[in-house]
């Protein structure tokens, strides 16, 4: 069993006030997660049994005055219809599970890790799905991930059995999700992923994506990626008629401590690239801390340094510094669900963004708090009308526990 104690503290500075996408102004949650997980091992046999249970629990501690983020993707803390934060919420739940085979199948609440449906865990309680789900390892170097989910909870609900809400248009009233896919390790250098979803009554989702890694010397490696996204719309259109395409590509190199890589991301498709809320079922470069550079025809670079502090005697200190810019989104042929318009009620064109985001992260090494992690969270943004200016702070601590 184990205890991951975290203190999260959050601060989202809306610079155009109310006048931003959405009405938002200030926002500001300082919480305590308690999330405790209980894996038991399985029974003997050909088929073996077992089970996996949680129980978590978020705390209030402060909300800037009632600056606690309302009905908005800020979600720290769940919120009442005055809007006002609750002082605490807990999620309880767990699953069967059986091994035969090299293969282990998992029934209840569940927490899939892929491109096209990822549980979501940037929030003080990580999100869940219910549903069946399966993990095959028959194969040296290859896994194979499926699975049917009836449900979610995302981070700011007790309730384990919420409908289907996506990031961009809102709920779905869809009775299930599919997910069929798998990764595959040629070596320790190039790995590859193909996994295709369905969100009944909304969308087919297929992604392709590869890893790259060439080592030159002892110190120098050249890295690279590509990552690919279909969605076309599926069953009776709920997030209307779309056939969209977006992809991005890296490319970079590791000298000794430090990491420099270049992405460039590009939407092809009339409309957002969607997904489910709060989730982290978006593998693409360029979606950030709190961009996605997703909008119809948009076109985005960035770049991104990264310095390990190991080499310099401060084992376990990292740093992080990343600019990305997006240009040339375009609703002009969105849908109805995706379309965005001004004041007027055209179509958004040739909308633009940037973000610049910061971090540090140390993990103790040694002692009696050896694996607290301690993270800090910068990011600024600057767009035209379709997106909000804000400056925002995430202060994480996280301290692990290992109960039995």
């Amino acid at each position: 069993m184990s205890i991951l104690n975290r203190n999260f503290y959050f601060n989202r500075d809306h610079r155009n006030g109310d006048t931003a996408p959405g009405g938002a102004g200030y926002s500001e949650a300082w919480a305590h997660g308690i999330i405790g997980k209980f894996e038991s091992g399985f029974t003997e046999g050909t088929v073996g049994f077992g089970v996996d249970a949680f129980a978590m629990l978020g705390i209030k501690l402060d909300t800037g005055g009632g600056r606690n983020g309302g009905r908005s993707s800020f979600d720290v803390l769940p919120v009442d219809r005055a809007g006002e934060a609750r002082d605490d919420y807990s999620k309880v739940g767990g699953a069967l599970k059986a091994r035969a085979f090299d293969t282990t199948v998992n029934v209840g609440d569940v927490f899939p890790a892929t491109p096209v449906v990822h549980y979501g865990d940037s929030r003080l309680l990580p999100e869940s799905f219910r549903g069946v789900t399966f993990v095959n390892n028959s194969l040296d170097g290859l896994t194979l991930q499926g699975g049917r989910l009836h449900s979610m909870s995302q981070p700011v609900s007790s309730n384990m059995r919420d409908n289907f809400v996506t990031f961009y248009a809102g709920g779905v009233d869809s009775p299930w999700a599919g997910y069929f896919g798998g990764d595959y390790s040629l070596n320790e250098n190039v790995s590859f992923s193909a996994y295709s979803s369905r969100l009944k009554d909304a969308w087919d989702q297929y992604y392709v994506g590869t890893s790259l890694r060439y080592p030159i010397s002892d110190d120098v490696a050249l890295i690279g990626g590509f990552n690919y996204y279909k969605a076309v719309d599926e069953g009776s259109r709920q997030l209307g008629q779309f056939n969209n395409s977006i992809w991005s590509g890296k490319l970079g190199v590791q000298f000794g401590a430090h990491t420099l890589a270049l992405t460039h991301q590009r939407n092809n498709g009339d409309d957002d690239f969607d997904y489910l809320r709060q989730s982290d079922s978006i593998y693409l470069d360029n979606s950030i801390q709190y961009s996605d550079f997703n909008s119809p025809k948009e076109k985005s670079w960035m770049l991104r340094y990264d310095l390990s502090m190991a080499p310099y005697g401060v084992p376990g200190l990292s740093f992080m510094a990343r600019y990305g810019k997006g240009t040339d989104a375009d609703y002009t042929n969105a849908n109805s669900v995706y379309m965005r318009r001004d004041a007027d009620g055209n179509p958004l064109t040739d909308q633009k963004r940037w973000e610049r985001d910061f971090e540090a992260k140390y993990i103790v090494q040694t002692g009696s708090l050896k694996d607290m992690s301690l993270r800090i969270r910068q990011a600024n943004t600057r767009a035209t009308q379709f997106e909000s200016d804000l400056d925002e702070v995430r202060l994480i601590v996280e301290y692990p526990l290992s109960v039995l």
